[in-house]
Formats: structure tokens, sequence, C-alpha cells
């Protein structure tokens, strides 16, 4: 009777909540987790829409303005390639960019 009584006390101290309760750490769940996880992207995408609006260069519209003449001027030059391209393998030129 004293073993088994031995074997319960056993089985108690070695349970999984009291081993880690007794270590010093407690059971986390998936659910806590992913809401933790949420939350910090959630704080990254506002401080990165934070140091993007501190740090930009030029106006909203002016950059705007920049990124679509530079889109302006690649279609040319890939245009102008088209051409190049053309002259060289002697077939005559798509009138589609490619898709």
């Amino acid at each position: 009777m004293d073993m088994n009584r031995n074997l319960k006390l056993m089985k108690k101290y070695l349970e999984r909540d009291a081993v880690l309760k007794r270590i010093g750490l407690e059971e986390r769940t998936p659910a806590g987790d992913l809401f933790t996880g949420l939350g910090l992207f959630a704080v990254g995408v506002l401080v990165g829409a934070g140091l993007g609006l501190m740090f930009a260069p030029k106006r909203g519209d002016e950059m705007r303005q920049l990124v679509g003449e530079a889109l302006k001027n690649r279609g040319r030059t890939g245009t102008d390639f088209q051409r190049e391209m053309s002259v060289e393998t002697g077939l005559p030129p798509t009138t589609s960019a490619g898709h």
C-alpha cells in the first residue's frame, strides 16, 4: 500500500502541468500564438508605414509621376530592343508585347 501511494505521488509530480509550473513555465495555446503573431505583424505594418512617410524622398504625386515616367521609358526601351532584334534575326516585329 505504501508503494501504491508512492506511485500516485510520483505520478502527480510528473504530470505535465505540474512539471511546467515547478520549473516556472506555463503552457501556451496555438490560438494565443496566432493572435500574438498577428498583433506583431500589425505593429510592424504601422511602424513601416510611418517610417515610409517620414523618410519619403518626395511627395506622393511627384513620386507617382517619376515612377510613371520610368515605366514609360522602360516600355520605349523594350520596343527599341524588339526593333533591333527583328533587324538582326530578319523576323518582322510583333504587334503585341510578347503576351
